[in-house]
């Protein structure tokens, strides 16, 4: 089953690699994995997309996350309401005559071309996985030459960070 996990951590050297060490121990395949800058200075974003059989190995590995040094807050947050999107680019063969055909293809996707070529088209598309994936597939008979995917980012709507993440930041600033 695919759990979607975030965590905030400090931004410091090693703190990636000691969060996706722990996984790999616990033998967790990390389908995706997106990291980056929050609101705060200092304070960086993972979201994991891992698939996991067992759901007391997942809770145990949480808790473990939380024990780490610079780990701040984990959560699943695969059965809250999130909001999530994912951004691809998508280079594939053009020719000047199939460019109409395929923009039209990639409009309902809301999806963009942001480098034309004479043998080649760069398209750019974010939303869902499904999304993503739906208009892969669309594009794969015209040749994929390559393609490039983020990752899934994510977070919960609506709600604002607990007490223990608000006394941490006020400490940082």
């Amino acid at each position: 089953m695919k759990r979607i996990i975030t965590a905030t951590v400090r931004d410091r050297s090693g703190v990636l690699n000691r969060v996706t060490g722990l996984l790999q121990r616990r033998q967790f395949n990390i389908e995706s994995i997106s990291v980056g800058q929050t609101e705060s200075e200092n304070i960086s974003k993972m979201t994991f997309v891992v698939d996991v059989e067992d759901y007391q190995k997942l809770e145990q590995v949480t808790k473990q996350l939380n024990k780490q040094i610079d780990v701040i807050k984990v959560s699943d947050i695969t059965e809250k309401a999130i909001v999530a999107r994912e951004l691809a680019l998508i280079k594939i063969v053009s020719n000047s005559q199939l460019r109409s055909e395929i923009q039209g293809i990639i409009e309902p996707f809301r999806a963009s071309i942001i480098d034309v070529s004479k043998d080649s088209l760069s398209i750019q598309v974010t939303g869902k996985p499904d999304k993503i994936e739906a208009l892969i597939e669309l594009l794969r008979p015209y040749g994929i030459k390559e393609l490039a995917r983020t990752g899934l980012t994510a977070f919960t709507r609506g709600q604002q960070p607990d007490q223990k993440e608000n006394q941490f930041y006020s400490l940082l600033n």
